[in-house]
């Protein structure tokens, strides 16, 4: 029995991120990357884990790629390690390009559509020496690699993403400091926010120059919608706060409506290099025409006003003052994120009205939980019902108007969890790291089967009842 069904050719896949799985990462003329420096480096990774070997996915893609592709899902989303490719960010390497050459034959063997993401937070090591994406230079280089992966794989992929999250890879990576490459510096964040959104402009536009017949271009943002717990003045204020920080910053921009103007206030305090930063004719190259937007989701985000309208936040954004967040209500993953299904339909729907109807997917959305093994099969409840509700939500947002083309699981592999190391397991796919042995999971199963019928399944109690 199904329920409801999704459009027709909707994309159902699953998505890694290179440092996350790989491994390899002395093999094939790989240079190092920020997060290769930042996680060899004393307390900043939890247990002092590192991508050295991850998944192993540098040598078991045709596995990982087979255990897909059983499942019924039709699509994979993966990056490509820019120091793979050019291990001093510049210099391009046949070794480096011909894995994914093999990654991509090998998934169309399959019959699984390759969605490439061109960064998800590797930066070249010789790049950040270089200055980083502080420095508008590596903008220009990116879209140079950009060219270079498609000089090689444009003739077989057709889906190509730019940058993955760049809120995390400037405010985690350049602001908190709490991932690569660890710098705490608001107002250098906000700079490498700019140059991260121009370099995704520079790569399209080049990209667009030489684009075949069906390609079609993208990026993907994380967004956090702000919910907050009252409905005065200052509430609203809080809510417009983080709102703009977290995802019109973003948004607007990639959208043609520049930079939104209370944000830009909202940041002045910081010093100023990003008003500096941002040259004419900047947002017209961010604006360079997408064929969909790539929309990221875990969690939204609680916020109450202060009474110091100008204190200092416990949020580590850039411009938050006057709120804080407050902490997660129940249900929570194991992440100690909320579960709230319903806002994510509410988000789909606020980016259709707010883009003028632009085309959209899913392209991040899953939950860490401890997952129970047993008798070689892993048992992950939670996760099943996290997804089936969540793929209701994506049908509702479907239903109500929003042009949603696909949905992409966080992910198919337990990996490298970025700062937490290995102690959050996202996976469809359980990973032993001591054998690296791999055991597909009970929400697997129920994502493959709701892929194969394209449409809602039956409640998912049974799920490990129904096979792969």
């Amino acid at each position: 029995m199904t329920g409801p069904e999704f459009p027709p050719g909707f994309l159902w896949g699953a998505a890694t991120a290179s440092y996350q799985v790989e491994g390899g990462v002395g093999e094939g003329g790989r240079g190092p990357s920020i997060w290769d420096t930042f996680a060899a480096a004393d307390g900043k990774v939890l247990g002092g884990a590192t991508g050295d070997v991850a998944c192993d996915h540098y040598h078991r893609y045709p596995e990982d790629i087979g255990l897909l592709a059983d499942l019924g899902l039709n699509a994979y989303r993966f990056s490509v390690a820019w120091p793979r490719v050019m291990p001093d960010g510049r210099t391009k390497s046949a070794a480096g390009l011909g894995f994914y050459d093999r990654l991509v034959d090998e998934l169309l063997s399959r019959d699984v559509v390759p969605v490439l993401t061109l960064y998800h937070w590797d930066l070249p090591q010789a790049l950040e020496d270089d200055g980083g994406w502080p420095e508008r230079d590596t903008a220009s280089r990116f879209a140079d690699y950009a060219v270079a992966v498609h000089d090689a794989l444009g003739d077989r992929v057709n889906q190509w993403t730019t940058v993955n999250e760049p809120f995390c890879a400037a405010f985690l990576g350049y602001g908190s400091g709490v991932h690569a490459p660890g710098v705490q510096d608001y107002d250098t964040a906000l700079v490498a926010a700019h140059h991260l959104l121009l370099a995704h402009g520079l790569a399209t536009r080049a990209l667009t120059e030489q684009a075949r017949p069906g390609h079609e271009f993208s990026l993907a943002l994380n967004f956090a919608p702000a919910i907050p717990d009252g409905d005065t003045p200052a509430h609203r204020e809080a809510a417009r706060k983080f709102d703009g920080i977290h995802n019109r910053f973003f948004l607007d921009p990639v959208l043609g409506k520049g930079y939104p103007e209370d944000v830009v206030a909202d940041v002045e305090h910081h010093g100023g290099r990003f008003a500096a930063a941002v040259r004419d004719g900047d947002t017209d190259v961010i604006a360079a025409a997408i064929d969909w937007l790539g929309v990221n989701y875990y969690a939204p985000a609680r916020v109450t006003p202060l009474e110091d309208p100008v204190g200092p936040s416990n949020c580590p954004l850039p411009g938050l003052r006057g709120l804080d967040v407050l902490p997660a209500p129940p249900p929570l993953t194991a992440f100690g994120w909320e579960q709230s299904p319903g806002t994510l339909t509410e988000l789909l729907r606020w980016i259709d009205e707010r883009s003028g109807g632009l085309p959209l997917i899913v392209a991040e959305n899953g939950a860490s939980f401890v997952d129970e093994v047993v008798d070689r099969r892993v048992r992950d409840h939670d996760r099943v019902h996290y997804f089936a509700e969540h793929l209701e939500a994506v049908h509702d947002a479907i239903r109500g108007g929003a042009d949603v083309r696909g949905y992409f699981a966080w992910s198919l592999l337990d990996n490298f969890e970025w700062a937490m190391g290995y102690t959050q397991r996202f996976g469809l796919v359980h990973v032993d790291f001591d054998t690296q042995r791999r055991t597909v999971k009970d929400s697997g199963r129920y994502l493959g089967r709701v892929a194969k019928a394209n449409a809602l399944g039956a409640p998912p109690d049974g799920v490990g009842d129904a096979g792969a």
